[in-house]
C-alpha cells in the first residue's frame, strides 16, 4: 500500500478469507499503523470467527490500545451470506474448499437509473411525477396518445458489473450457484496442472482447475494468482489456463483492472 501511495486512511473495511497466516499477518501492522497515523473512524473487518481473539491478544502482549473502533462481522464457511447492502452495491461471502474454514467474496453492483436527457424531457413536457417512471425504464404517454419510447428520453444505461474473489480453494461444485454470471472472477492457480495431485493435497488449484470455473460460472474474465514460489515465470500458468479459457491475466501487485 505504502509502494502505491494508497492511503490507509481511507480504508472502510477489510475481508480476510480464512486464518492461515499468508492471508491475515500483516493485519496488525496496518492496523497498528493507522492507529499511530491518528485514525478515528470506525473500521469493519469481515472475517471468519477467531480472528478477533488472535488481534486481541497481539494487542495485548504489545500494549496497544487502539484509537479507533473495529468491528467484527464474522463469514459463514458453509452456506453464502449478504455481508453488505448499499444503494449501490451488495456484497457476499461463499463457501470456498480449504483445509480451513474458508471463504470468498462476491461484489456486486446494483443496477443503475437511466439518466434523464433533459433537452427531451424539456420538448416533451415530461411532469416531474414521471420522470422516476422513465429512469426506472418506463415510456412516456403523450396527451393525444402518442407514445415517447424510453431510449429517446434517457441515455444509455451503464451494465452494472461483478467480481469475486476466490483466495485458497480446492474445485468446489457450488461455486456455480454462488456465483453465476460474475462478470470478473479471481480464483486462485497456485500450481501448473501437472501437479494437480499436490493441488489435492493441500486444498489448492492449478491453473486449469481455475479455468475450468470460469467457465463454470460463466464469467467474462479470469484473473489468476497465488502462484507456488516454485514458478519463476507466471505466464507459464497464464498460458496453461488460457488453453481452457482464453480472456485470462495472471496478476501481480499493483496492477490495475478495470471490470467491465
Amino acid at each position: 500500500m505504502l509502494k502505491l501511495k494508497c492511503k490507509a486512511s481511507k480504508l472502510k473495511a477489510i475481508f480476510i478469507s480464512h486464518l492461515h497466516g499468508d492471508h491475515f499477518l500483516g493485519l496488525p501492522g496496518l492496523l497498528s499503523t493507522m492507529h499511530l497515523l491518528g485514525r478515528k473512524n470506525k473500521l469493519r473487518i469481515y472475517c471468519p470467527a477467531g480472528l478477533e481473539d488472535i488481534l486481541n491478544q497481539i494487542f495485548i502482549a504489545s500494549d496497544t490500545d487502539l484509537r479507533y473502533p473495529l468491528e467484527f462481522i464474522h463469514t459463514n464457511p458453509n452456506e453464502k451470506s449478504l455481508l453488505i447492502d448499499t444503494i449501490h452495491f451488495t456484497v457476499h461471502s461463499f463457501p470456498l474448499n480449504h483445509r480451513i474454514p474458508c471463504t470468498g467474496f462476491l461484489f456486486s453492483e446494483k443496477p443503475l437509473s437511466r439518466n434523464l436527457r433533459s433537452e427531451k424531457i424539456g420538448q416533451y413536457k415530461v411532469p416531474i411525477n414521471h420522470m422516476k417512471a422513465i429512469k426506472a425504464g418506463a415510456d412516456f404517454t403523450l396527451p393525444n396518445g402518442d407514445v415517447i419510447p424510453n431510449a429517446e428520453l434517457t441515455f444509455p444505461i451503464k451494465k452494472s458489473v461483478s467480481y469475486a474473489f476466490c483466495s485458497d480453494t480446492a474445485p468446489i461444485e457450488s461455486l456455480v450457484e454462488d456465483i453465476r454470471g460474475v462478470d470478473c472472477l479471481y480464483h486462485e492457480a497456485t500450481f501448473l496442472h501437472e501437479l494437480v495431485n499436490r493441488a489435492a493435497e493441500t486444498y489448492h488449484s492449478t491453473a486449469i482447475h481455475a479455468a475450468q470455473a470460469a467457465l463454470d460460472v460463466g464469467a467474462n474474465r479470469l484473473l489468476i494468482g497465488h502462484y507456488s514460489s516454485r514458478y519463476s515465470d507466471i505466464y507459464d500458468l497464464q498460458t496453461e489456463a488460457a488453453t481452457l479459457f482464453e480472456n485470462v491475466t495472471a496478476v501481480e501487485d499493483g496492477m490495475i483492472i478495470k471490470i467491465v
